[in-house]
């Protein structure tokens, strides 16, 4: 588990942040900060992971707080500001994001901060098991979930199911979220609805892709996924 918090003087910004915090299972918000001295009194604790942190505010904005740490946690810039960026690379943060942030882009930014936490907390053959598999929420439970497991992913609107074994898994995460972490070359997207597992695969029609019984379309948007796994069928 990942402790983080979240500073902005803005409290719709501080509330959007913790509505994204709740939807990643290895994340836990520890505090919300409108100030950057409650936040530096928080990091002086040591027992935070990741700050949140938004640059212009009043008193001292969020390049001249990290200038004060002695000892930096994981940092994820969150900004309305793009002048900033060069700035806040040299202070090797984790990712920049600009406001609005989309949940998707979000979703990318932790999962870095995720795989640097493993890399650097746990030994090598942990942090391999890691890349290995994802961590759910589902029914306020944090399920772990290996790839090799995966059948086949189906999107629900804002929830997507994933089916690995006799009992899919539900939770609340777009197919785009949960398709940026899965390997590239063990995942083909079919389907503005559907991830396949590769390695799943029994055949494979014109118009459908079979997993044991499943067939799961293949729509024309995608076709080409397909035909660049298998070049055979686009003859």
């Amino acid at each position: 588990m990942i402790n983080c918090i979240a500073v902005d003087d803005e409290q719709l910004s501080l509330d959007l942040i913790e509505d994204n915090i709740k939807k990643v299972p290895f994340l836990n918000l520890v505090k919300k900060c409108s100030s950057v001295f409650d936040a530096v009194q928080i990091l002086s604790t040591g027992n935070i992971d990741l700050l949140f942190l938004d640059i212009e505010m009043p008193d001292m904005n969020g390049l001249q707080m990290l200038k004060t740490l002695k000892s930096k946690p994981m940092v994820i810039f969150i900004t309305a500001y793009d002048k900033y960026a060069m700035q806040g690379y040299e202070l090797d943060v984790i990712d920049y994001l600009l406001k609005p942030v989309s949940f998707e882009r979000f979703f990318k930014a932790v999962n870095k901060a995720f795989e640097y936490h493993s890399h650097n907390n746990a030994p090598a053959l942990v942090s391999q098991a890691k890349k290995s598999c994802i961590f759910i929420k589902s029914e306020h439970k944090i399920i772990k979930i290996d790839f090799k497991d995966i059948d086949y992913i189906e999107s629900l609107k804002d929830y997507i199911k994933i089916y690995c074994g006799k009992k899919p898994v539900l939770t609340l995460m777009s197919l785009k979220a949960i398709e940026s972490v899965l390997p590239a070359d063990e995942f083909i997207r079919v389907h503005r609805s559907y991830i396949v597992s590769v390695n799943k695969i029994n055949f494979i029609s014109r118009s459908m892709v079979f997993i044991g019984e499943k067939g799961i379309p293949i729509s024309n948007m995608f076709r080409a996924n397909i035909l660049g796994l298998m070049p055979g069928l686009s003859s």
